[in-house]
């Protein structure tokens, strides 16, 4: 995950990640608010998708998404903190499905998202 430039430059950093399980983080600054001057939706999502990401590549062989949709719930501005976080709810030898929740720093619910994973080793079932 150290090698996802988009991540560095929107500030996003990992925080915990163990199997199936992944958390990220990001300051809201005014460069990451949209025209209507609230957390821009590409950030929360790509917070979410970073977070994703990671959980769903915690177990070292590549998995690369196949579809993710996100519900945004709550809106926030410059100075809120938010974390994602990524869980995973069913792995197969190909696939893997993950919940990811967007938080801010009062544990408020921002969005929720569901992500699909291709995965490219079928080692495991």
């Amino acid at each position: 995950m150290e090698k996802d430039a988009l991540a560095k430059y929107l500030g996003i950093k990992l925080v915990e990640v163990k199997p199936g399980y992944a958390k990220a983080t990001v300051k809201i600054n005014k460069q990451l608010l949209n025209g209507a001057g609230v957390t821009h939706g590409g950030t929360i999502f790509s917070l979410a998708d970073f977070a994703f990401g990671a959980a769903s590549n915690s177990y070292g062989p590549l998995a690369l998404a196949l579809n993710v949709s996100i519900h945004f719930l709550k809106t926030t501005g410059e100075g809120a903190i938010l974390t994602a976080t990524a869980t995973e709810e069913n792995i197969t030898k190909k696939t893997g499905l993950y919940r990811m929740e967007v938080k801010d720093e009062k544990d408020t619910l921002i969005a929720v998202a569901e992500g699909q994973v291709y995965r490219m080793d079928n080692s495991r079932s």
